[in-house]
């Protein structure tokens, strides 16, 4: 899933329960008007238990949230439509707690990782598609200056090139993660991008995906999708669920967007000599993001002063091109030249695997 910064925000849940007060005034208004005695009020007494807190607190969180898609102008109809009878998903709370955090120690070996992913299906599937795109992709890598087999193992990686999307309702997923209120800023501005893509004519149907939010072939979140959604066959919608060039399109527009530079790989395979005294590489710049995965790089070189040092590229890169070098599993272990285009891919997922399996299977895909 693309990169996002979160923001903490606080939210008055007082005043939440006071809106939704407003609704069920009716209660309040009943038993003031009877003057009984204590077991005629019984049954309305008893009665409100049987709606679970949760579900209360998520009716006066989706109050506060319809507010707010107000205030930025979203129309009536969206905000109905995305929000009518929705009920927090325990199925998406329980997978979102389940993710893992940093963990202390050495990272998993990248080797096994990379046989799960850039596999023999993922390969001859993204050669059948790069095929069959043959017509569009050159106007596309002409436009954006990404490489089609970039766009095509970005697609592989995220959907298995459309196979597996997700059937998560999005909205039910925003609101739920949205409401649960650990990344709160990040769901609730997602949910209210959702209601936005309703108001651009995205039909209501098609918002389904993972339960973390994305959706269509290449996984965008709402904003994104509003953001850098592109139309490549003009037909006048950014159809990235079913259309071969809108996905395409939208994938190098994100690229382009985060940096990518034009004619410049992500990176090649390289090999090391015997007896590389890598602590002659120096100092690292500490990176403003993904701070832990660009830990793992050296100082930036020259390819020719990293040529100087003894170290071979197995690709052509051009000597003035600037990599790190990168060596997943240590030592003797596989060694890679890094450019500033692979760190557009970790725009993409901020996790050097992913980076570093996505251009592994480009290049496998090309061949």
């Amino acid at each position: 899933m693309p990169d996002l910064r979160t923001l903490r925000i606080a939210l008055s849940f007082g005043a939440v329960a006071a809106l939704a007060g407003v609704a069920g005034g009716s209660v309040g208004q009943q038993s003031a008007s009877v003057a009984a005695p204590l077991p005629l009020a019984q049954p309305v007494i008893q009665a409100v238990p049987q709606q679970p807190q949760v579900n209360d607190g998520f009716a006066a969180y989706l109050e506060l949230v319809r507010a707010k898609a107000r205030a930025q102008g979203i129309s009536q109809r969206s905000i109905v439509a995305l929000t009518s009878g929705l009920t927090p998903n325990p199925r998406v709370v329980s997978l979102d707690r389940a993710q893992p955090g940093s963990r202390p120690g050495s990272p998993p070996a990248f080797w096994p990782y990379y046989r799960d992913h850039v596999d023999a299906a993922r390969i001859n599937g993204g050669r059948d598609m790069l095929a069959a795109s043959a017509a569009i992709t050159p106007g596309i890598e002409a436009e954006y200056g990404v490489p089609a087999k970039i766009l095509l193992a970005i697609w592989g990686h995220e959907t298995f090139y459309g196979r597996v999307k997700g059937d998560f309702d999005l909205a039910r997923s925003l609101a739920t993660l949205a409401y649960e209120g650990r990344r709160r800023s990040l769901f609730e501005a997602e949910f209210l991008a959702l209601m936005k893509m309703a108001d651009r004519g995205v039909p209501r149907g098609k918002m389904v995906g993972s339960w973390a939010g994305a959706f269509g072939n290449p996984q965008f979140l709402p904003s994104v999708y509003l953001r850098l959604a592109k139309d490549g066959d003009g037909d006048g919608f950014a159809d990235i669920w079913n259309n071969r060039a809108d996905t395409l399109a939208s994938i190098a527009n994100y690229f382009r967007d985060a940096g990518w530079r034009r004619g410049e790989p992500w990176g090649v395979r390289v090999t090391v000599p015997d007896g590389f005294d890598r602590s002659q590489l120096g100092e690292k710049l500490l990176a403003p993001s993904c701070a832990n995965v660009h830990a793992r790089h050296s100082v930036w070189k020259t390819v020719g002063e990293w040529k100087a040092l003894g170290l071979m590229p197995q690709a052509g890169i051009a000597d003035q091109t600037m990599a790190s070098l990168f060596e997943p599993d240590g030592p003797g272990n596989g060694s890679f030249l890094l450019t500033g285009n692979y760190r557009v891919i970790l725009h993409y997922n901020c996790s050097n695997y992913y980076a570093l399996s996505v251009g592994l299977l480009a290049d496998e895909i090309s061949r």
